[in-house]
């Protein structure tokens, strides 16, 4: 997440399933509009203090994380009292009757949480576990990894993934290399945003090379 202080114009951001706990990050993405953070270690509330600086976020999704509590309609009036310009959370409509009421039931958020020793993301020895069994974590990150690569291709104007072209990308992959391999997929659609004409020219060039050498080692192999 740290990459996200270099990309002040970045609109949305899909950081589903991926260990992260601290949202300082983001405080200087000025532009961005879309936040999608489901099944994360956000633990505390107070991170909502990195994204009130965001003039423009819109769509926030939150959900299953630490922090949400035993208690939905408090977080989600704490959520609403801190962040009152969003129109959608946690993939439901945001009314003018809960931004009311959000002043009186949500808890006012005055400053940022205490700094943490323990970097984001997942230790190698902590990836595989976290989320429970291996078959339970192989299909959460294909949903989550499926669903957030089609919402960055929908805003590149890309064609959408099918669900079974997905799902056999990598099929002799551990499912911890498979996360990770489509984490970066993702970054890269989203860094080529940020891309003028000239590179993604570049950007084409490299593939095309990359393709032919993949294409000339399959001939050799056979």
């Amino acid at each position: 997440i740290s990459i996200c202080r270099d990309l002040p114009n970045i609109e949305v951001i899909t950081f589903s399933v991926n260990g992260i706990s601290d949202l300082e990050p983001l405080h200087q993405c000025q532009n961005l509009s879309e936040l999608y953070l489901r099944r994360n270690n956000i633990s505390s509330l107070d991170e909502l203090f990195y994204l009130k600086t965001l003039p423009r976020l819109r769509v926030l999704w939150l959900a299953e994380n630490p922090c949400c509590g035993p208690d939905p309609h408090r977080y989600r009036m704490t959520v609403l009292r801190t962040l009152p310009s969003l129109q959608r959370l946690d993939n439901q409509a945001v009314t003018e009757e809960e931004l009311s009421q959000a002043l009186v039931d949500g808890v006012e958020i005055t400053a940022p949480p205490a700094r943490r020793s323990v970097e984001n993301g997942w230790s190698d020895s902590s990836e595989c576990s976290a989320a429970g069994s291996a078959a339970e974590l192989e299909r959460e990150l294909l949903s989550c990894s499926l669903e957030d690569t089609n919402k960055t291709r929908e805003e590149l104007d890309m064609k959408l993934v099918p669900r079974d072209k997905y799902s056999s990308f990598f099929p002799q992959e551990t499912d911890c290399n498979r996360k990770k391999r489509n984490n970066v997929l993702n970054a890269i659609l989203l860094l080529m945003k940020e891309l003028d004409a000239e590179g993604l020219e570049v950007i084409q060039q490299t593939v095309a090379r990359r393709l032919q050498a993949f294409q000339k080692k399959e001939l050799q192999e056979e």
